[in-house]
């Protein structure tokens, strides 16, 4: 009676008190009647009636607004991923994105589509919401320029950056002269015009151009500091010209904008030696805690929205604001890097997308609809890539560059991307800008960030270059080379526990690489060095105490998977050592409904099921990341699922296909290397029956007769698993004990899948 008494408590008193709400309710109902003397009740359609308030809920501005974050977002991840698998950054793929959902595409053969998915009264909602987004977009990228850089190495980089603003800022105030009469806006003085003419020509996407840097492995060479510090210098030189032009254009001369500017100049001083040595001392106070509390975020946060106000109210846009807050951000590389993160999943996920799409719709690439205006268009990406590509190329050629790391400077600078679509529609809101012009200049920002990749590419074929920080690892091919992959400190070290057991007796014949790729997108690339060092640090300790020589490689990237699998397939190495993590689509019906979605979300799934490659994987506990690295490395491939995995003295290989035998060669690396123990189950007697593996074993048996051990099914308890090290396995193996979902699976320890 007593395990039930909770029940009956349960269901006595929820009973009897629904019993009473359904009492007072009829007694309502009759006052009802009274107070409003209705007699009787018309009974309504509630089939129609609920169509009718599902239709209205359709409509409602917030049912609109999700609507459209979700459908922006789907566009913007599947164009993204389009373009990185093209070698472009991703952020082309979003501003695409943004263009196909605008009238150029989707409002043009979709219009009844497009008005119920944006309709006219929905976008000042989608306008605010991306402007948030670019105002936390800006205090992110404040918070990644690296002062002290541009103080140690300023004297190149000042001549070739303000070089680099200078010349395309005169070329595009030139341009501005011969297109003002027919696409100037009516009564915008040739003043305003020339001067977002040249604003326009003049910008680098910073976060891009880093991006690009730290990918193709240059940020620690002399050419990566020098343009990086060219970046970062232009960077602050055009955010601080922009808040002059908009001074300018919005009191419509010189003058009148010197009040403005005078305002302008007593913010920034303000910020400078008032809130800058205020927000240092809180960084002390907060440098060597791991997390930062929400009072503190609060404090940081209204100090961003107060800083974004003023200059709003000023009267030099909320986003420079947004960008001087980050700036001052204490230099203390672990405050900024926990800011970055909690700031900018937020802005660079959810709202950033929501911006290119509101570009988007108002770019009618339809516009432009005659070769007269093809003619401006080009001559607008002419006057671009001139200026910016020749005159950073030139400058950087008279302080003494030679011409491959001078023309790979110009190149670079020419990256435009997200940041011009902000300095464009500052000039589209101002009405500085026709649609016209305003749909120009962003095809100009596309093609100039597109041509940066392939621009590098034919440098590096022209000039035969190689890059001063690679490496090269002269290594006689005969030494067995492995690459372990890490994502975090504690999978490295088994890893590489694992890759000295297999090399530890002849280490001179042997070569071990580890390698970390560090997640980021072209938007984020903030102190990557201390990233490095704290990535490192653990598993240089752990390959001191083995007593191995480590090499190490260190990439930013965010496409992982193909990252990790084209190092090894261009790396000659001999097997590749990855951890597994646990899928996070598996052990639910939720779990398996999102993983289904996932395949939308994330094309390489929905490609490998159209080719019929998904089948091996679908129903093993692969996370997403492993997945995709055993469909594309064409190398030896070895999956560590790791259970505090720490030796390998005790190994158990079940032997459940012919094609096992080739886990006989790293049962030899085993026994010679390490002295391991190996137990081998052989259900199907392939000992007997399989030459290789049966040669490989009489070998050992006969060179190690304590090492090996053939044993049977009736061997197998807990007690036999509890003393294993390590179960090896083939990659064939592995699935069907997975579809099988053996018993005894449960009890293994660490287990090392190994794909041939």
């Amino acid at each position: 009676m007593k395990k039930y008494k909770n029940s009956l408590f349960y269901f006595g008193v929820t009973g009897a008190f629904s019993v009473l709400i359904y009492w007072i309710i009829q007694k309502g109902k009759l006052l009802e009647l009274k107070k409003s003397n209705i007699a009787v009740h018309i009974q309504n359609d509630s089939f129609n009636d609920f169509i009718d308030s599902m239709l209205h809920n359709f409509k409602d501005p917030l049912a609109i607004l999700l609507a459209q974050i979700v459908m922006i977002i789907l566009t913007a991840r599947i164009f993204g991923w389009f373009f990185k698998k093209i070698g472009q950054p991703t952020v082309i793929g979003e501003i695409i994105a943004g263009i196909v959902l605008g009238p150029s595409l989707v409002g043009m053969y979709f219009p009844e589509f497009s008005a119920a998915l944006f309709p006219e009264e929905s976008l000042g909602n989608l306008k605010f919401l991306s402007q948030i987004g670019l105002i936390l977009f800006m205090f992110v990228i404040g918070m990644e320029l690296d002062v002290k850089v541009l103080k140690n190495k300023a004297s190149e980089a000042i001549v070739i950056s303000h070089a680099s603003i200078i010349i395309p800022f005169a070329m595009g105030i030139g341009l501005s002269y011969f297109v003002y009469n027919q696409f100037a806006p009516e009564g915008v003085e040739f003043l305003s015009f020339s001067l977002f003419m040249g604003i326009a020509m003049s910008i680098t996407a910073f976060p891009v151009l880093a991006r690009i840097v730290q990918e193709r492995g240059i940020h620690k060479t002399r050419l990566g500091a020098i343009v990086i510090t060219c970046a970062a210098a232009d960077d602050i030189t055009a955010w601080c010209l922009l808040a002059v032009v908009i001074a300018i254009v919005k009191a419509g001369d010189f003058v009148g904008s010197l009040y403005v500017i005078s305002l302008a100049l007593l913010y920034v001083l303000t910020m400078l030696y008032i809130v800058k040595p205020f927000l240092k001392r809180i960084g002390d106070l907060y440098a060597e805690k791991e997390n930062i509390g929400k009072p503190v975020m609060a404090l940081f946060l209204l100090l961003l929205i107060l800083s974004s106000y003023a200059t709003e109210v000023i009267g030099i846009h909320a986003l420079f604001g947004g960008f001087m807050m980050g700036a001052i951000m204490p230099d203390i590389a672990k405050f900024r890097m926990i800011f970055i993160e909690k700031v900018e999943d937020v802005s660079v996920i959810l709202l950033l997308p929501l911006f290119f799409v509101f570009t988007g719709l108002h770019t009618q690439v339809g516009l432009i609809n005659d070769v007269y205006l093809w003619k401006v268009t080009g001559a607008i990406i002419a006057v671009a890539v001139i200026g910016k590509f020749l005159g950073s190329a030139f400058a950087a050629r008279f302080v003494g560059q030679n011409w491959h790391d001078s023309l790979t400077i110009g190149a670079l600078m020419n990256t435009r991307g997200l940041m011009e679509l902000i300095v464009l529609n500052i000039g589209l809101e101002l009405k500085v800008l026709t649609p016209e012009v305003f749909t120009m200049m962003v095809i100009m920002a596309l093609v100039t960030t597109f041509m940066t990749g392939p621009a590098l590419n034919v440098l590096g074929f022209v000039f035969k270059h190689k890059n001063e920080t690679e490496s090269v690892e002269v290594v006689d091919e005969n030494k067995y080379r492995i690459l372990i992959s890490f994502g975090n400190n504690e999978k490295g070290k088994s890893l590489l526990r694992l890759a000295n057991s297999l090399t530890k007796k002849q280490k001179s014949a042997s070569v071990i690489t580890a390698m970390h790729l560090c997640q980021s997108d072209e938007l984020h690339s903030f102190n990557m060095e201390e990233i490095e060092k704290e990535s490192f640090e653990p598993i240089f300790d752990e390959s001191e105490q083995l007593g191995v020589k480590l090499f190490s490689i260190f990439k930013v990237t965010n496409d992982i998977e193909n990252e990790i699998a084209d190092v090894a397939n261009n790396g000659d190495y001999d097997l590749l050592l990855v951890g597994l993590g646990k899928s996070i689509f598996e052990g639910s019906l939720l779990g398996k409904v999102i993983g289904f979605t996932t395949r939308i979300i994330n094309p390489d799934r929905l490609l490998d099921k159209f080719k019929g490659k998904e089948g091996l994987f679908e129903n093993s506990p692969f996370d997403e990341r492993t997945r995709q690295i055993v469909a594309k490395t064409k190398k030896p491939l070895g999956i560590l699922i790791d259970n505090d995995f720490e030796a390998l003295n005790q190994v158990f290989v079940p032997l459940l296909k012919s094609d096992d035998a080739i886990l006989m060669d790293y049962v030899q690396k085993m026994i010679l290397n390490n002295n391991s123990k190996i137990n081998i189950l052989d259900s199907n007697d392939f000992v007997k029956n399989n030459f290789v593996i049966q040669s490989t074993v009489v070998t050992l048996l006969q060179k190690f007769p304590n090492n090996i051990t053939v044993i049977t099914n009736s061997d197998l308890n807990t007690t036999f698993f509890e003393q294993q090290d390590l179960m090896l396995i083939s990659l064939e193996s592995w699935k069907s004990i997975i579809d099988s979902e053996a018993d005894w699976l449960v009890n293994v320890s660490s287990v090392l899948i190994i794909k041939s």
